[in-house]
């Protein structure tokens, strides 16, 4: 079997590639970081999507390229090779949820050109009741990405015990927002919702199957950035310890040293395959529940053993702010907890297990 990406897949990787690692380079991103602790770089989300690549998995009728979640996993992995802080996920995949729900088809317009942030608020609770001709959102949500930033939050709710998908325009009366710090500096914000009303248009009801989406192609993209963010890692550790020499020779020529790099390379490509498995039963329309969940216990689980091992392999190099390394370990440690811990992934799989008759 073929496992290999298409050419224009190819083509759509070195573009991304190309991009980030121009502008997403080491010393803008410290120059960033020095000015705020949150960093969101909107010129590189601008000229992402002067790229297309905002736009990649849009619908062609909303100024898009109409592809799939493979497409824009392509884009993510490159994505997180850079620690590029940009509102990929939390934009992107949000936007191809709701256009092959086909939900919210207004509120998407301005997402190809990069002028709309969206995000989907998943942690904490919030109620909608029916009023009149429009609903009522009470409750809170936390650390939602680009919360603050975004245009329109997407959040997950309940009436009468049901779910219900409701979209929240930037500005609504009643909602509050509270900026929070994170591990990697990615923007997240508090959201409180007090008496917010809004139209009937703007909310879904009976969203059991689009909130499960959501949350699988939330978690599957996660699991794929954090790919990138270890395979980044791990081709900086291996040139390091080629170029870093002991008594006389590289420390590459060790055998520790080889064995230590070996695990990690084994981990980092566990990583990505299960997160690439998971990538393409979604894109596939496949059933992805325990491959999902797989993905984001290597995602966490392994990704965090080989930073760790990156880390350790560059000694006193790999904790200093002035080198690149330690954004990527902070990356992968935010990555470990977003949506799900290694252990919470576990017992979804045993719940899953236990379920599935024999």
């Amino acid at each position: 079997m073929d496992f290999s990406i298409s050419d224009d897949q190819k083509s759509l990787q070195q573009l991304a590639h190309t991009i980030l690692g121009e502008q997403a380079t080491h010393d803008h991103l410290k120059t960033l970081e020095a000015g705020s602790w949150s960093v969101f770089d909107r010129p590189l989300w601008s000229r992402l999507a002067e790229a297309g690549l905002v736009g990649i998995a849009v619908s062609e009728e909303q100024g898009g390229a109409g592809l799939g979640f493979l497409d824009l996993a392509i884009v993510l992995e490159e994505v997180g090779r850079a620690v590029a802080p940009v509102p990929a996920v939390a934009t992107l995949v949000t936007a191809y949820v709701l256009a092959q729900a086909g939900v919210g088809a207004a509120r998407l317009d301005g997402v190809a050109a990069g002028n709309t942030i969206l995000t989907t608020a998943f942690e904490g609770e919030v109620t909608a009741r029916s009023d009149g001709d429009g609903w009522m959102l009470d409750g809170e949500k936390t650390f939602v990405p680009y919360g603050a930033e975004a245009d329109v939050v997407v959040v997950l709710a309940t009436s009468d015990d049901r779910p219900v998908v409701a979209l929240v325009p930037r500005g609504s009366s009643g909602v509050t927002v509270t900026e929070l710090e994170t591990t990697n500096r990615e923007p997240q914000a508090q959201l409180a919702f007090e008496g917010v009303r809004l139209a009937a248009a703007d909310v879904v009801t009976g969203a059991t199957d689009l909130i499960h989406d959501l949350r699988m192609h939330t978690t599957a993209a996660l699991a794929v950035v954090a790919a990138g963010v270890c395979r980044a890692a791990l081709d900086m550790t291996a040139k390091h310890t080629i170029s870093r020499e002991q008594f006389g020779k590289p420390i590459a020529t060790f055998q520790a040293v080889g064995q230590r790099a070996a695990d990690a390379y084994i981990d980092t490509e566990m990583v990505a395959l299960t997160a690439w498995q998971a990538a393409w039963r979604l894109s596939a329309g496949l059933p992805a529940d325990d491959e999902v969940a797989v993905a984001k216990f290597w995602a966490g689980d392994g990704g965090m053993r080989a930073l760790h091992a990156c880390q350790h392999l560059h000694g006193g190099l790999g904790v200093d702010l002035d080198y690149p390394l330690h954004r990527y370990f902070l990356w992968g440690k935010q990555l470990e907890h977003e949506l799900g811990t290694p252990t919470g992934q576990l017992l979804t799989l045993g719940a899953n297990l236990a379920a599935t008759p024999v």
